[in-house]
């Protein structure tokens, strides 16, 4: 169900993306990033609601860091993507400041309300970015060459919805199920959030970037994985932290946390200083994500 969603889901982004005349990367940075966050979203916003905060901030964190470190990481080691567009830097400053306006807000010991606000802001700053580079788009691109029809996408809509719905319930299941191994193990819930309902909810991520890579398009996965990573920090748990107060342990402040802003920071200066992501680079991002994991683990479990 993954796997043929996510087919569905990248043939369907990538025709509205050359029909809209919208690039790969925006298309990934709003629409595909929506659709695959919304997993990490669900189990945040029902954790948040039935008390288990230790789940909601977890998810969230721990799914910005898959991202990142076992999903673009992966692919980048089996194939160097290419750094081709000029919005780079914005959309991964923002995911940056969406990390570190987390960790000054929780240096009182948890997200509130008006913390989540704040976050709140920071995701409507990245979809005004979005949004202002899609009208600069159509305004240049697109000029004279008349409106893009709506009827000439529908086919491709459609098939985008079905797609997305495909992968976000298959990962549903798949997440419902590592849930009950897990609890029955005895591990933490934090711990389960941090690593199998994180890399449960990413599967959305890492479908649609492999799809991405075997169909030559790694540069949707650039764009999905950074707009993945602003809406799990500054869209979930600023919309969480408004059902209820959520309290960040030691364990998140002083390990999870930091180390979801050294991550960040690696991929976006390997981003900046070449025309493309090495495949040694994605191995040391790899490399980094197993050592967190296993000092996750190690120290906390």
């Amino acid at each position: 169900m993954i796997s043929k969603g996510s087919d569905w889901f990248i043939e369907s982004a990538v025709a509205i993306s050359n029909k809209s005349g919208i690039p790969k990367m925006i298309i990934g940075a709003t629409i595909v990033s929506f659709a695959t966050t919304a997993p990490e979203f669900a189990v945040s916003a029902t954790a948040a609601y039935i008390g288990h905060t230790d789940m909601t901030i977890g998810n969230a964190v721990g799914s910005a860091i898959c991202n990142t470190g076992l999903v673009l990481g992966s692919i980048i080691v089996v194939k160097a993507i290419p750094v081709r567009d000029h919005t780079f830097p914005i959309k991964s400053g923002l995911m940056l400041l969406s990390g570190i306006v987390l960790i000054l807000l929780s240096r009182d010991g948890g997200i509130s309300g008006p913390d989540g606000l704040v976050l709140l802001l920071v995701f409507f700053a990245f979809l005004y970015h979005a949004s202002k580079t899609q009208y600069k788009i159509f305004g240049k691109e697109r000029a004279g060459s008349g409106k893009v029809k709506i009827k000439e996408m529908q086919k491709d809509i459609v098939f985008f919805v079905i797609g997305a719905l495909s992968v976000v319930i298959g990962s549903r299941i798949l997440v419902d199920s590592g849930i009950k191994i897990a609890e029955w193990l005895g591990i933490p819930e934090v711990i389960i959030a941090l690593t199998m309902v994180a890399v449960g909810t990413s599967l959305p991520e890492l479908a649609t970037a492999i799809a991405s890579l075997k169909k030559g398009h790694q540069d949707l996965s650039i764009g999905n994985i950074l707009g993945a990573n602003t809406m799990d920090i500054a869209m979930i748990l600023g919309a969480s932290s408004q059902i209820r107060l959520l309290p960040v342990s030691d364990q998140l402040a002083g390990y999870d946390f930091p180390f979801m802003l050294v991550i960040m920071l690696a991929l976006i200066i390997f981003g900046l200083t070449g025309k493309k992501l090495e495949r040694w680079e994605g191995a040391l991002i790899l490399g980094a994500y197993l050592v967190y994991v296993a000092g996750l683990f190690t120290w906390y479990g």
